[in-house]
């Protein structure tokens, strides 16, 4: 069976050649995409209240489609569907308990640069709307047959510039470091006096891997200052940070087909930006600058100056954001809602998928019930991944959420090791 299946996939290389994308991607061969097909079909319509026969014909026409062409298209319920178990399914993800209510905009239509970027516009504007962020997801044209479609290099359609400066000193992001050297190279025309917080532009490659940039335009990316209600000096430092995340770079896959162009966004935690993105010295690194403005730097670390400084800096994100009137969370309300969601998949006879090291906030860690939550990550489809050498290579469906005989479960392992294989020959 497996060699039949690893002849096939030679056959039907959905992104011929070689490229960052074609690296990417997970090696499917035809009997990967049937059998992630079948499942995701079967998963459908029993949520649809779908019939046997209805069923039934539905995967007659897939499975000729895939034999015959390789590729078959979602109809718009179908992707709908799968965008919202996607992100169900993906472990890494603390706020899923209203992933049914996902909006999806099914934009396969959409396949030049430019008109891509125009519509990422109109998600980030509908996204934002009047601070209420709304959960969205927006999906370009798949992989198909020998062809690369557009997609997102960008991590994050919204980020901010690094400079590196000749004597070492850094100013913005370190993590965008070669972002913004490779933006520069490529004609972007950083600000005369380079800030902490410039915009990048976004980064887009066609299906012949060739980048385009694109500046967001003005007015189009709500921000958000960052300052304290008992500590003043705070504001003088100029901080602030953008709205909405919105993930850029994530590969979605439903049934056997890959999305490489599916930017999505829910609403911040407070700590992903108090704890980790100013705080980090991978990141802003400031908080011996914040510490000094609320006047608790101490400089030895026994008196546990870092600790409270990310306290008070996390109130003053939730301050800032709460006196904006836009979305966020607190690590301790989105363990909560963490825990209705484990709560309401055990009631729905399904088993969650969890990855710890990604859940439980970096902030009073123990004091969140996530903390004590033992954990799996299933690595079931559909799902979103960035590469098949790292988050993708063990994606496949899961059939664990019914009794199975052992040589259904020994089966499973089986293809899990066959596609490990596959991914690292």
């Amino acid at each position: 069976m497996f060699g039949f299946s690893r002849t096939r996939a030679a056959k039907r290389d959905h992104v011929q050649g070689a490229g960052p994308l074609a690296h990417r991607l997970r090696r499917l061969s035809l009997l990967d995409r049937l059998d992630e097909a079948h499942a995701f079909l079967k998963l459908f319509a029993h949520a649809q209240g779908g019939t046997r026969s209805s069923f039934q014909k539905r995967w007659a026409e897939v499975r000729r489609a895939l034999i015959k062409e390789g590729h078959y298209d979602h109809t718009p319920e179908e992707l709908a569907y799968g965008a919202k178990v996607a992100w169900r399914n993906h472990a890494r993800c603390i706020g899923r308990l209203y992933w049914d209510s996902l909006i999806v905009r099914d934009r396969r239509q959409v396949s030049d640069p430019a008109a891509i970027f125009g519509d990422l516009c109109n998600h980030l504007e509908q996204a934002t709307g009047d601070g209420r962020i709304r959960s969205m997801i927006s999906v370009y044209p798949p992989v198909r047959p020998g062809v690369r479609p557009t997609y997102i290099e960008s991590p994050q359609l919204v980020r901010y510039a690094g400079y590196l400066a000749k004597d070492g000193h850094v100013i913005g992001d370190r993590k965008a470091i070669e972002a913004t050297r490779i933006a520069h190279s490529l004609g972007w025309a950083q600000p005369e006096q380079p800030g902490p917080f410039d915009l990048l532009p976004v980064m887009l490659r066609d299906g012949d891997e060739r980048r385009h940039l694109f500046e967001l335009p003005a007015g189009a990316v709500r921000e958000v200052p960052i300052s304290h209600p008992d500590h003043p000096a705070l504001a003088e430092l100029g901080l602030r940070w953008y709205a909405v995340p919105v993930v850029s770079d994530m590969i979605l896959t439903i049934g056997g087909i890959e999305y490489p162009c599916a930017p999505f966004n829910g609403f911040y935690m407070c700590t992903e930006i108090g704890s980790r993105n100013l705080a980090d010295r991978g990141r802003y690194n400031l908080l011996p600058e914040i510490a000094r403005s609320f006047g608790l730097y101490a400089g030895s670390s026994a008196s546990l100056w870092q600790d409270t400084t990310l306290t008070e800096l996390n109130r003053a994100v939730l301050h800032s954001f709460k006196a904006a009137g836009v979305s966020m969370i607190d690590h301790h309300g989105a363990s909560d809602q963490f825990m209705q969601f484990h709560a309401r998949e055990s009631a729905a006879g399904r088993r969650l998928s969890a990855d710890w090291a990604w859940l439980v906030p970096p902030q009073a860690s123990s004091a969140c019930e996530v903390f004590h939550l033992e954990m799996e990550d299933l690595h079931t489809v559909p799902n979103f991944y960035r590469s098949r050498a790292s988050d993708g290579a063990r994606l496949m469906p899961h059939n664990g959420n019914k009794d199975r005989s052992r040589l259904s479960k020994a089966i499973d392992d089986m293809r899990r090791w066959a596609r490990l294989r596959r991914t690292h020959a």
